[in-house]
């Protein structure tokens, strides 16, 4: 099978980036974040954050945003629309209003933020376009 050069340098490249971290630089860049988005809502009437790690699937911080939707004026529903067509669009963890599953114990008034696969300055976006979504500014 022919592979082009580049193709083998970014393999050497993936691998050498892989091999620089270790488990626990990685789970505190992922805390780093969360604790960021969590800072963002911080202040704002009957929000309150947790962060969870599931025992189930993707044993990294997820952020949990629980909050009243009568205090807010919002729903969840709104939320996640308001994220989805933004710019840039922001996809919530699937979980987000749901029942608890796979370890995350959302309910029908909690996000859900996954940020394992968010690229560095992304998780400040995600926090201004949350805070604007629960007070309403999106």
């Amino acid at each position: 099978m022919k592979v082009a050069k580049e193709q083998i340098v970014g393999m050497v490249a993936a691998v050498d980036w892989v091999l620089s971290h270790t488990e626990e630089s990685m789970q505190g860049d992922y805390q780093k974040r969360v604790d960021l988005i969590a800072n963002a809502v911080k202040g704002i009437r009957s929000v309150r954050t947790e962060t969870v790690v599931p025992r189930i699937a993707n044993h990294v911080p997820h952020l949990l945003i629980r909050f009243d939707p009568a205090v807010t004026g919002v729903t969840t529903g709104q939320i996640v629309d308001a994220l989805r067509t933004g710019t840039p669009s922001i996809e919530l963890n699937p979980n987000t209003g749901q029942k608890p599953n796979q370890g995350i114990p959302a309910d029908a008034n909690t996000l859900v933020v996954g940020v394992w696969m968010l690229q560095p300055g992304e998780d400040a976006i995600v926090g201004q376009r949350i805070r604007a979504a629960l007070t309403k500014r999106a």
